[in-house]
This record gives structure tokens, sequence and C-alpha cells, in this order.
């Protein structure tokens, strides 16, 4: 069940980065809540009380690590062996990446609102391996063009892999992932999700999507610890996949110790000793999350929240949102008047810091030039308002 609004501020209690500043930046990090702290606490206790290298121990670890999984799982709506936990998105795509075995000739195509973090990897790949990428428009097609005709157009017959998000960290768009999905695999391509935006915002169900990759984090819309994120790599993928990094989690031994092979499932590409506290830190904050109301009531509380924002700023003197049409996402980005007229980047950063000095908390993004503001399904219209009116005070 849903709680009412007249108990939000009971619900933000839980998060103490709320107490003292109006925050939207989740899409960078989320606040913790203290149940995530206090569970990450004992977790390390637990740790140190029974030895943190014995064999109660380790049980106990591997007991987090299976209902860590199976939580992710169960968001996801995916097969609990498909999930590997990672540190974050990026090694998440990193595996992917170094995971193929690429030919020279073969294509891989990125979108132009992807992470530098992605764009680096493949670069490097490019490099090494002599791999054709392409670039599809996407930014500047937002609310215009459709996006799946566009990846379709750039499509080739050697197209091995095409990258892309879920949610456009630059632009807050909602790709429509199945149908995206679909057009690949008509020319045998594969699909590598940045999830970074959309996991704890969206509703998923990646089996339906019959996604190949899946690289996501839980310290952003989930509210979870930094460090710990997660890769769904779909199960007739497996074996398709190289590890890209070696340890003891992920490989099978014989009697004497001696590597022999990969651990089946996700798990194969996970590599050694991890901080296995923040496993209980994630679990609390997805519980907490849960007991507002389904994925999809928080979605939908989301949406209404963004679209009050981007209404709000449309009507403010000075400032131009990207997006045309009402957001489908929780992020919100938007450029002030004048901008363009000094060095990149200083406008948006300079008044970013003051409202920053007022504790208000957006950040500006590089590519475009711009500031982004991030609502939760617990951003209250107050906060909307308050923003909205420092933004037009300043200017």
């Amino acid at each position: 069940m849903t709680i009412g609004i007249n108990h939000l501020e009971q619900y933000r209690q839980q998060f103490p980065a709320l107490a003292n500043k109006t925050y939207f930046n989740y899409g960078g990090q989320g606040p913790m809540p203290w149940v995530a702290l206090e569970a990450i606490r004992e977790a390390h206790e637990q740790i140190q009380s029974r030895g943190p290298f014995t064999g109660a121990t380790n049980e106990w670890l591997n007991q987090e690590t299976v209902q860590t999984r199976q939580t992710i799982a169960t968001e996801l709506t995916v097969p609990t062996d498909t999930i590997t936990l990672t540190e974050n998105v990026s090694i998440g795509c990193n595996i992917i990446l170094w995971g193929i075995d690429w030919n020279a000739g073969d294509h891989i195509l990125l979108t132009d609102c992807e992470h530098p973090s992605v764009v680096a990897t493949v670069q490097e790949i490019q490099n090494r391996v002599f791999v054709e990428v392409s670039v599809c428009p996407l930014r500047d097609a937002v609310d215009r063009e459709d996006p799946i005709a566009i990846i379709r157009e750039y499509l080739q017959p050697n197209t091995r892999l095409v990258c892309l998000s879920h949610v456009l960290w630059n632009t807050g768009q909602v790709l429509p992932l199945t149908e995206i999905v679909t057009a690949c695999h008509s020319v045998n391509a594969l699909v590598l999700v940045d999830a970074a935006q959309s996991v704890g915002l969206l509703p998923l169900d990646l089996t339906a999507t019959k996604v190949d990759f899946y690289a996501f984090t839980g310290h952003k819309w989930w509210c979870g610890p930094a460090g710990l994120g997660g890769l769904y790599v779909r199960p007739d993928r497996l074996e398709t996949l190289r590890p890209t990094f070696m340890g003891w989690r992920g490989i099978t031994s014989t009697p004497m110790g001696d590597p022999m092979g990969w651990q089946r499932g996700g798990v194969r590409f996970e590599v050694a000793t991890s901080d296995y506290a923040l496993y209980a830190g994630l679990r609390a904050a997805i519980a907490v999350h849960q007991s507002w109301g389904s994925a999809q009531d928080r979605y939908q509380r989301i949406l209404a929240l963004s679209r009050y924002l981007w209404q709000q700023l449309r009507q403010s003197p000075g400032i131009t949102c990207l997006r045309q049409h009402p957001p489908d996402s929780g992020l919100i980005s938007f450029q002030l008047a004048g901008y363009e007229q000094k060095p990149y980047g200083q406008l948006h950063n300079q008044v970013v810091k003051w409202l920053e000095s007022e504790t208000l908390m957006v950040r500006t993004l590089r590519n475009p030039d711009c500031i982004r503001a991030c609502v939760h399904y617990f951003t209250t219209e107050a906060e909307i308002d308050r923003l909205v009116a420092a933004l037009s005070a300043h200017r």
C-alpha cells in the first residue's frame, strides 16, 4: 500500500541527508536511509565478532551474498544466477566490452548520450582490435524523432554490439528498450545497457525486454551504499563471454586448489574479496523503497513531481528546458539565458555553486552545457518551489 502524502515528512526523516538541505542529485548519488547505515554497521560488527577470516564468517558472508543476489534479481525480474555483483556500472560495462571476442572489422554502435567511461573503453578496444565505431545522434533528436528509427538507421550488417543507456543521463529521456532490442537482434547485434539512471527509477522486467547485458549500480536511485552494483547477463549469452577479471570467486578448482574452469551463472565474472557489509546496506535501502509501494507507484510519483518541476521551469523567464515535452523520468536538465556568451560551463557552474551555498543541491553537465535537477518519489513540491524561486531570484 502506498504511504499517504500526509506522512511524507515522517517518511523523509529516514534519510539523514535530507534534514539540512534541498536535494536534487539522486541521479548522481542517492542519500542512504538510516536503516542502511545501521545495517552496514551491524554487518561489520558481525564480521569482527566472528573473526574476519573464519569458517563461521565465510558461511555468513555466503548467505549475505546469496540474499543480495536474490533481492536484486527480484527487483529486475530475472533469474537469480544471471546477476553478477560488481562495484559500479563502469565495472559491469567493462566486463562485457572486454569479454566479447572481438574481430577486426566488427562494428560497435554508441549513442551520443553515453557516459565517458563507456566511450573511453570503446575507444581503447578500437585502438587495440581495429573495430569500427559509429555514434548515432539521440541527444538533439529528443522530443522530435523516433529513437528506434535513428538506431535502426545506424545498424550495419557487421554490427556486433550496440551500447546505450536506458535513461539518458543528460536529457532524461527513457528509451523504448524492448523495441530497440528487437531492432538490434534483427541484425544479430547484441545490446549492452548502461542502467545507471534506470535501476531504482523505472519498474523493470528485464526478462521481458530480452536485453543481453544490463549494468547498474545501487548508489543512485536505490539510495544504497557507494561501491556496490551489478550486471545482468541474459542466460543464453553467458557462454559467449570470456571473464574480463579473474579471481577465486569466479573460478572452479581441483581438489588440490588448481583453477580448472568458471563458476556457473553470473558469479563467474566476480573476482575476489568485497566489502560484504555493503550488501546488507543495499538490501535495507531497497526494503525502504518497497515500504512506500510498488515500483510502479514510485515511478508514477516521480513522473508527477518531475512534470511539476518541468512546468515551473518552463514558466520561468530566462530558463530553457532541454526537453519540450513532459519528462518521462526523474531527470530534468535546463539552461540559463546567456550561458553561451560566457566560457564553456562558466555560468552554470557559478549558479550551481551559489545554489549549494543556499543548501540547494543540483549539478552541472558538460555535454550539453546545462544544469540537471533530479526528483525522487519523496521529493516535495515545496522543495521544487524553493529551487525555482532561487533560480528566478538569481536571474
